[in-house]
Order: structure tokens, then sequence, then C-alpha cells
């Protein structure tokens, strides 16, 4: 990596909060359960059972795939010499860059992720646009263009620090 593009902040994030694996991994039990009962036991599963490709089919998806897509999801936030890179993986291909010469003002801002933004994750709410993946606190990007972007991040006051619109410069027109 070039001088041009050191790297000023990193934060990685994942989606760890309890109740949202449970919300992941009962399906995926579930899942796991239904299929051992129909394909090693011979057992139907429930009143209205599946076939046996259907049941590998729910299996693959809710016991496999989506657990495993759970948990590569991350959100990466870097502060660069050159400007603000974020990607939510797998999700995005590529960082997402936004230069320093297009915000005009970031403040570090508690926010209320439901409300303001209808949940976690890639969000597009009356606020404007979020990713964020657990917590409640954030840096309030406002742009050029009239535009606003919440970063989620478990360490808020660094990530606006790193920028040049941080807490040294907060209140200056960039």
């Amino acid at each position: 990596m070039s001088s041009s593009n050191h790297i000023l902040f990193r934060e990685e994030q994942k989606f760890n909060q309890l109740w949202l694996w449970v919300l992941v991994l009962v399906p995926a039990s579930v899942s796991w359960y239904a299929v051992i009962e129909q394909l090693v036991f011979k057992r139907t599963f429930g009143t209205n059972p599946a076939s046996d490709s259907g049941s590998v089919f729910i299996w693959v998806i809710f016991g496999i795939l989506f657990p495993i897509f759970m948990a590569s999801l991350r959100l990466v936030t870097e502060v660069r010499s050159d400007g603000l890179y974020v990607r939510f993986y797998p999700l995005h291909r590529s960082y997402r860059n936004f230069t320093f010469d297009s915000i005009r003002s970031c403040h570090v801002q508690k926010y209320r992720p439901i409300r303001d933004y209808g949940g976690w994750g890639i969000r597009y709410g009356l606020k404007g646009t979020a990713y964020n993946v657990s917590g409640d606190r954030g840096v309030l990007l406002e742009f050029r263009d009239g535009s606003k972007l919440m970063i989620g991040s478990q360490q808020p006051e660094r990530l606006a620090a790193a920028m040049p619109c941080g807490p040294s410069v907060i209140g200056r027109q960039l």
C-alpha cells in the first residue's frame, strides 16, 4: 500500500447479538433435525412433510447457507489518507469510497437504529442511509450534495477523530 493510501483508522464489526443468532440457529436446528429424521431414520417430519428433495433443499438453505452467510457478514470501515472506505462484506464486492472533499461535515451521534433507519445492516431511512451492525452510536456524515450517511461504530470518537471533519474541526465547513 502506498503512503498516499495510508490507513489511519480501521474497524471490523460482525453481527454477534445473541437474539440474532437465536433467530438464525433455531430454523437451522429444525432443518437439521427434519432432514435427519426424514432421510436417516425414514420418519416423516410434521403433519405435511416435504419430499426428500424438498427437505434437502430446505436444509441446504436454512441449515447450511444462511448460517454461513450470517457468519461471514461484516462491516469494515477504514479511514485512509485519501478518504473514507466502507465495505459490507460479502454484499459489497469492493470498498465504497467517500472522498474527504465530498464530505461537508461529520460528527459522533447516538441514534435509534430501528426508528431512524429501520434496523441494522445496509439501511435506507428517512434520515438517510446507514451502514451498521450493532449498537446505537456512529458517525453521521453530511455530504455536499445534501445526502447523509450514518456509519455505525463501536469506536465512533476514534473514527471521527481520524477524519479531517473530526472533533477538532466539528462545525467547520470543509
